[in-house]
């Protein structure tokens, strides 16, 4: 069983796809990066110097009692739910970029033409000379 799966791990496919949840989660990171750090500042800065990711609607506030959180607040964080939906978006754009330059750059693969299914003309032709020899 063990044999069984070490071949299993270290056929291509499983190679190939742990590189690209890896490379998946570096691309997250930087596209969240770019988000939070560049997008939503601009963003912000149009919106009146207010942190967009900070927005949210409080549903019930903090219960504090000495300095300690008894109760944390309950809130719907719309502004970090909208920086998710423009990561998606980025994502997206980025994905659809990639995609598109890699069908430019992959060579179409020329088929073959097809058998012919009976003789050839010129294989006809030389039936009949042939014959007409005999």
């Amino acid at each position: 069983m063990l044999k069984e799966f070490r071949d299993f791990i270290m056929t291509g496919n499983v190679i190939d796809l742990a590189v690209a949840v890896l490379l998946a989660g570096a691309v997250g990171l930087v596209v969240n990066g770019f988000v939070n750090d560049i997008m939503m500042p601009f963003v912000g800065y149009f919106t009146g110097g207010v942190d967009f990711s900070a927005f949210k609607y409080v549903l019930s506030e903090a219960v504090i009692d000495d300095g300690k959180v008894v109760t944390p607040e309950s809130a719907i964080r719309y502004g970090a739910w909208i920086n998710s939906i423009i990561n998606l978006i980025i994502v997206g754009f980025v994905l659809f970029v990639i995609v598109k330059s890699y069908n430019k750059v992959r060579k179409k693969k020329e088929e073959p033409a097809p058998e012919p299914k009976g003789p050839t003309q010129e294989e006809l032709l030389a039936e009949i000379r042939d014959l007409l020899k005999k």
